[in-house]
């Protein structure tokens, strides 16, 4: 009997899964053969690398920068840069967008192919940040970087983060019922390059964490597993289907027993995590020599006259891929789209308009109704402690927001400000409905440029010696 793990807190909001897992993930191009490429999508800015009437080619590089944290970013289609000007990307923000407009010539830049156990794991980690792969559940940090550890921190495991646990999405659930093996083979790259590459000496090894609702692609990854030769070093983790499992603190907790200390890395616990998509990636840029610059994605929410699994190139924005992939129901009808959120309803985004691209980090964009959101204004809190008992992190939601209600910035942190993950579970069982995430991210802004302001002068005093 495969033994379920867990964590403590949590909720368990409808899934609605069932709306788009049975839907393969199918290609599609935007109609105006228009991409909008941010310049930057994870890691440190980057600098326009084309002009406007430049032409490019599919998979060249048009986007960089020299330090560490930069990772690349790489044209999509074949075609002509139009424009490059600031257009809406996720979080309602305005960023640089290199805007190409695609050809039928085909034209292909791609990464010679390269042999990723027979390389050193410095060559491995150049071709990981030469494809300008970045973490695809969201956060988009930098591959290269996750994937180099400092020297002190001994890595037992690498998991593969396959909870999938933000309701409506389900991409990566198709991923791997579609394509085990390079989720595999990834993961079996990984596991190589943490090891110490070509020559190493590192014992890793790799955990697939997946929720008991997909438990039906155990005996497929198993068989992967298998078949590849990897049953030594891979497994499979069953874990509850509880929000939010997919956090790494709490994939680290259920699949290893391990906790994740405050401030600090999965790297301070052992542990390194990738996301499905990120570990299918780097399978693709060793065997393919291909760059990140296409992503499977789920469109899906009430709203939906169908919703759909689609794999874009990178940079297409989302309201041109309706009515062609995708229609929204009639407005002034009860299924009527109320709320559009970049990501899942619960740790996504709410979006002005659908004008904006899919980035490298856009796991779905959901089409919300009346029905499935709430639009009610706040009201008082009424200390009722629902937030304390649902906090996965164990945090005083409702403390945080009071003391930032009132100006007390060092009291907040002192009750856990920087220590929320924003996962919105508070939020979801707040009777008085109090924005307490919206409030939280807020604060965190706040300290982040007091931090920044105080780092700037004293590097402006150091200078000045």
């Amino acid at each position: 009997m495969v033994k379920i793990k867990s964590f403590k807190g949590g909720i368990h909001p409808k899934e609605f899964k069932e709306l788009s897992n049975q839907c393969p993930i199918t290609p599609a191009f935007p109609k105006s053969k228009t991409v909008t490429i941010p310049v930057t999508m994870g890691g440190a800015p980057n600098q326009p690398l084309v002009k406007v009437g430049d032409e490019v080619a599919r998979g060249q590089l048009i986007a960089s920068g020299e330090g560490f944290m930069n990772c690349p970013v790489h044209s999509s289609v074949s075609g002509k840069v139009k424009k490059i000007q600031s257009c809406l990307v996720t979080a309602n923000g305005m960023a640089p967008c290199i805007i190409i407009e695609a050809d039928d010539a085909g034209r292909e830049t791609l990464l010679p192919v390269l042999d990723p156990f027979q390389c050193t794991k410095e060559e491995a980690l150049a071709r990981i940040k030469e494809a300008g792969i970045v973490g695809m559940g969201g956060a988009s940090f930098p591959s290269h970087v996750k994937l180099n550890p400092p020297a002190d921190k001994i890595i037992d495991y690498v998991l593969v983060n396959a909870a999938e646990c933000e309701p409506y999405l389900t991409c990566d659930e198709r991923t791997m019922l579609e394509s085990p093996k390079k989720v595999i083979d990834g993961l079996a790259i990984v596991l190589h390059i943490i090891n110490g590459g070509k020559g190493g000496s590192g014992k890793a090894v790799g955990i697939i964490v997946l929720e008991d609702n997909k438990a039906y692609l155990l005996p497929d990854l198993e068989k992967a597993i298998s078949d590849a030769g990897y049953s030594e070093k891979m497994s499979v983790c069953l874990v509850k289907t509880k929000y939010p499992q997919g956090a790494e603190k709490f994939i680290v907790s259920a699949a290893t027993g391990r906790e994740i200390p405050s401030a600090k890395l999965p790297a301070d616990a052992g542990c390194v995590i990738s996301n499905v998509g990120s570990v299918c990636a780097i399978s693709d840029a060793f065997r393919l020599g291909l760059p990140l610059i296409d992503r499977s994605l789920t469109i899906s929410g009430g709203a939906l006259e169908k919703p759909v699994n689609v794999r874009v190139p990178v940079g297409t924005v989302v309201s041109d891929l309706m009515p062609d992939v995708f229609s929204l129901k009639a407005e002034g009808s009860a299924g009527e789209a109320v709320k559009i959120i970049s990501g899942g309803p619960m740790m996504g985004f709410a979006m002005v308009s659908a004008d904006f691209p899919v980035a490298k980090g856009t796991s779905g964009v959901t089409f919300l109704t009346e029905k499935e959101t709430f639009l009610d204004e706040e009201s008082q809190c009424i200390s009722c402690g629902s937030c304390v008992a649902k906090c996965a992190m164990r945090l005083s939601p409702a403390l945080i927001v009071r003391e930032l209600k009132s100006g007390n910035i060092e009291r907040a942190k002192g009750f856990g400000l920087m220590d929320c993950i924003e996962c919105g579970c508070c939020a979801f069982v707040c009777p008085a409905k109090v924005n307490l995430i919206q409030r939280i991210r807020l604060g965190k802004g706040i300290v982040r440029q007091k931090m920044a302001e105080e780092k700037a002068k004293a590097a402006a005093k150091g200078g000045a010696k």
